[in-house]
């Protein structure tokens, strides 16, 4: 069983399918003449997010005899990508998701018809140019990651033939500007805040640079800024791609899967010709577009309004989740835990996150309408942290702690303020805002010491809790109100906000000794 039967005639359809393999309905070879022809979509980033979850959305789309067009990927960044997890598998790949009850399901994904190398060195440049001139395009989108969207100075230096990520969309921008200003939409994928915004201003930054130095005219500005030929919209996005996973390559070769060696390129990127990643996703997108669009809603996109996706990301950003997973970083780093999933079987850290999600998160979100916030909550809880498949580690969540406790919590205490809610109802976020002051000790409950993950405030952080001992209860705690004073950190000043105390009274006994961080965690989380 190899993907490349698809095309060469010796598929065994049945055997896949007995095997639980779901194999595209849809001609495959037609789709592929009619994009190449009149194509509607290109990618940039053709990593694992990318053909787990657009390209598999759109293979879905396809499926339904709706549609009939597919994506072109076109890499910037690791060409070795191109050459060998797509060029040796005609372009197909296995779509693996993993689910939380340890099942799999296995898709054969199609619907990428081609896979460009994006740089001029490269032939493939002038089929994107002339791609670019097609009016037939509607979308390009981007799972580049927030850092391909910066601007780089040495750039510069190559003029209108520029090395990195945005300066090469901007390029091609402007061949779709010099054939007649036609019109597109510019769609990130990435999963950051606000993240058309991020896409515009990488590439407003290059048009202005070379508007300036005159090698672009002045009306491609106006193009550029004019919505109604090109627009950023925003999205949200939302699913978990792990690296590929051993056990699912076991599963795989088990079944007489063939495709399943390992890549690793030279710049580290690791992939296959598998793809596997959580169940759950979300894809919520502004629907502000140009040119038309691909209909992915056929395959599980929501298409809303930009004020939607803004509340989306909230409820996922400051409630739902990423504060789910912030409190479990830091108390399952002292508990000695080294798995996301291996928490939640934890007697008390479970009915933490989730009483901390339900109880004290809750109140204060936003429905966006589209999602419902107790179903988003309940799959996280039930669903996506329990997942075995899930090799997310406390120690990886806790990287860069202080950068997120303002908006994981800090946003969540702001609106309690706002809405003159009762201070009282929260508990778990200050026992999450406490225990961080017990993490930055580096000593697990046994006090056993452990490297507290990276963080550009560690140090100063750590410097200001050092006076305190673990195991030493008449000591002066005065400088928690260096700590929790810190807007910088929590977004607010704690003891203005009515909670400085109370976490101060919290910290005292997460530092009264061996397995005071287990006492102190339980007894919180059973009143809760």
């Amino acid at each position: 069983m190899k993907l490349t039967d698809l095309l060469s005639g010796q598929l065994n359809a049945a055997e896949w399918e007995a095997k639980g393999y779901e194999l595209p309905k849809f001609n495959i070879e037609d789709i592929r003449r009619k994009t190449h022809d009149e194509p509607t979509w290109v990618h940039f980033g053709g990593g694992n997010i990318f053909r787990a979850f657009p390209a598999a959305i759109l293979n879905d789309a396809l499926n339904t005899g709706k549609y009939d067009r597919g994506v072109i990927v076109a890499e910037t960044f690791d060409f070795e990508v191109i050459d060998k997890a797509y060029a040796p598998y005609d372009n197909l790949s296995l779509s693996v998701s993993l689910c939380s009850d340890g099942t799999i399901g296995k898709k054969v994904v199609a619907s990428v018809t081609e896979a460009l190398k994006a740089d001029p060195q490269f032939p493939d440049w002038q089929r994107l140019v002339d791609i670019f001139r097609q009016p037939s395009l509607q979308m390009i989108s981007f799972t580049i990651t927030e850092k391909g969207y910066s601007y780089n100075e040495a750039d510069l230096e190559c003029g209108l033939q520029p090395v990195f990520a945005m300066g090469k969309v901007t390029r091609l921008l402007l061949e779709r500007f010099l054939a007649g200003e036609l019109p597109l939409t510019v769609q990130s994928m990435d999963n950051c805040s606000h993240n058309g915004d991020r896409v515009k201003a990488g590439v407003m930054a290059y048009a202005e640079r070379w508007a300036q130095e005159e090698l672009v005219p002045a009306a491609f500005l106006d193009y550029l800024k004019d919505e109604t030929k090109v627009t950023f919209p925003w999205s949200m996005i939302d699913k978990i791609t792990p690296r590929p996973h051993q056990k699912v390559k076991e599963l795989l070769a088990a079944d007489g899967f063939e495709d399943n060696d390992y890549i690793e390129t030279e710049r580290h990127t690791f992939t296959a010709p598998f793809v596997n990643a959580e169940e759950v996703q979300y894809l919520v997108i502004e629907d502000h577009y140009t040119n038309g669009r691909p209909p992915l809603h056929l395959g599980g996109a929501l298409y809303t309004t930009r004020e939607t996706v803004d509340k989306v990301e909230t409820m996922k950003v400051t409630t739902c989740l990423n504060p789910l997973h912030t409190a479990m970083s830091i108390y399952g780093c002292m508990l000695g835990y080294t798995l996301i999933s291996a928490e939640m079987a934890d007697e008390d850290l479970r009915p933490f996150v989730q009483k901390l999600g339900y109880i004290e998160a809750m109140p204060v979100v936003v429905d966006p309408g589209v999602l419902n916030p107790y179903e988003f909550i309940g799959a996280v809880i039930n669903r996506r942290l329990p997942n075995p498949f899930m090799p997310d580690a406390p120690q990886r969540i806790a990287m860069d702690t202080s950068q997120k406790l303002p908006i994981r919590f800090g946003e969540t205490i702001k609106k309690y303020l706002a809405r003159g809610l009762d201070m009282q109802n929260l508990v778990l976020i200050p026992l999450t805002l406490a225990g961080y002051a017990r993490y930055l000790k580096g000593l697990d409950d046994n006090l056993q010491p452990f490297t507290p993950s990276p963080d550009p405030m560690l140090d100063e952080l750590q410097a200001i809790v050092a006076p305190l001992e673990v195991g030493k209860p008449d000591q002066d705690y005065s400088c928690l109100r260096q700590l929790y004073s810190r807007k910088d950190v929590f977004g607010l000043n704690l003891y203005e906000a009515g909670l400085g105390e109370q976490i101060e009274g919290m910290v005292r006994e997460l530092f009264a000794g061996a397995g005071a961080v287990r006492k102190t965690l339980h007894k919180y989380v059973s009143a809760r």
